[in-house]
């Protein structure tokens, strides 16, 4: 009888809320509502995939196709965390909903893009394009094209765009590779318009002979600090946010110098530098080190000899342990930084091509990609005790949720 009851009163509620706002919602979704906060994707390089996974139980919950040429590809997530931003190096942009699974809208946006990143407030991403050189900007609910920066600062020459990421203020920075610059792009005083025919028109700020050949960049979390990498001179290029007009300052001008540098058979990711404390944890170009900068005088304090030219050297997030990863021939491994003693404390040897590391928002666990084995390996950063392994096809890529908030990522 009282099931009977409270079923004649839902079809009643059911009956009266027709029509108002939200009402009808609540009863036919209140039984699948989840959030996202502990959702992620897995890049599937060689089949223009990803996977949709869980963190909390580590498990892989949809797999969506149809995404182009992955082969470098990254993302970036709605303010929602709902929505992720991918970057295909066909040009792509696709916007996929990791609740349902599905792709929400996809297009062609250039020939040759390698990265891309969404503005403080949200509401525009922006892709940097090796061809054509230069930036775009599009709305981020609909990808209508909002911005067009060529990057052609001598006649008509495009530079290859590197380095791109967001900065307080709803800005935009890049490096320009070909012509050694660093621009930003301020939307902060652009008011929309309702022509869609009408693309805005951001403020540019343009820094000249930063140095030869920036390759790629990070930005400090609190945004503060825009450093590109140089592939063609030693030393890094550095932008303090809260004083540009002091312009672009370099940083460790002579590490390497006078030293044979080996073969570079993989760009270090530069937004894998690890911040712990007041510490830069940073891969040195073409060497089998991890070089130490003190954030407070800007000078290296130490070189930690490492197992192979690093890619990616991320700290984890209570910044007690650096993890990094290797170029190849050495890209089977992962190796541990102690950040109190810089000493190396564990070397892992997951898998074949031990591409990305991602870790948890708290960073309990840290998943690691290994492409040739066509799996994902995640472990416990308390014990560094593999905790799961997951088949997934070609991985490389992995990015969760909380990245949407988080500056320059």
């Amino acid at each position: 009888m009282k099931n009977m009851r409270i079923q004649l009163f839902l079809t009643i509620f059911s009956f009266l809320c027709v029509g108002l706002p939200g009402c009808a919602s609540f009863l036919s979704t209140n039984q699948t509502l989840r959030g996202t906060g502990d959702l992620g994707i897995i890049i599937e390089r060689a089949t223009g995939s990803v996977k949709v996974v869980e963190n909390s139980t580590n498990t892989i919950l949809h797999q969506i196709n149809g995404l182009g040429d992955l082969s470098h590809a990254s993302a970036v997530y709605s303010r929602d965390a709902r929505y992720a931003y991918i970057f295909g190096r066909d040009g792509g942009l696709t916007k996929i909903d990791i609740l349902t699974g599905r792709i929400d809208k996809r297009i062609i946006q250039g020939g040759n893009s390698i990265g891309g990143a969404i503005s403080q407030d949200g509401k525009l991403v922006a892709v940097s394009n090796y061809t054509p050189g230069g930036i775009k900007v599009f709305d981020s609910e609909s990808l209508a094209l909002v911005a067009d920066i060529p990057a052609t600062p001598f006649k008509d020459k495009r530079s290859k765009v590197v380095g791109l990421v967001d900065a307080p203020g709803n800005r935009f920075i890049f490096s320009l590779f070909d012509t050694n610059e660093i621009w930003i792009a301020d939307f902060s005083k652009i008011i929309s318009t309702s022509d869609k025919k009408t693309l805005l028109t951001p403020t540019i700020s343009k820094f000249s002979n930063i140095g030869k050949a920036p390759y790629d960049a990070l930005i400090t979390d609190d945004g503060r600090f825009y450093m590109a990498g140089l592939f063609c001179e030693d030393g890094l290029a550095k932008i303090d946010f809260w004083h540009p007009e002091n312009g672009v300052t370099r940083v460790l001008p002579n590490y390497g110098k006078g030293k044979k540098k080996l073969p570079v058979y993989k760009m270090p990711h530069l937004e894998g530098w690890a911040k712990a404390g007041n510490m830069l944890f940073v891969p040195a170009v073409g060497e089998h080190k991890v070089l130490v900068i003190d954030m407070n005088t800007w000078e290296k304090i130490a070189e930690i000899p490492v197992y192979g030219q690093p890619v990616f050297v991320m700290s984890q997030p209570d910044n007690r342990k650096v993890w990094v990863n290797f170029a190849f021939p050495n890209n089977d491994a992962i190796q541990v930084i102690d950040t109190e003693t810089l000493s190396l404390t564990h070397t892992l040897k997951p898998g074949k091509a031990v591409l990305h590391m991602e870790f948890t928002s708290r960073g309990e666990n840290v998943w690691i990609s290994a492409r040739d084995n066509n799996q994902v390996f995640v472990y416990d950063t308390s014990n560094i005790q593999l905790q799961q392994e997951l088949n997934v096809e070609s991985p490389s890529g992995i990015f969760f949720t909380y990245r949407a908030h988080t500056i320059g990522l």
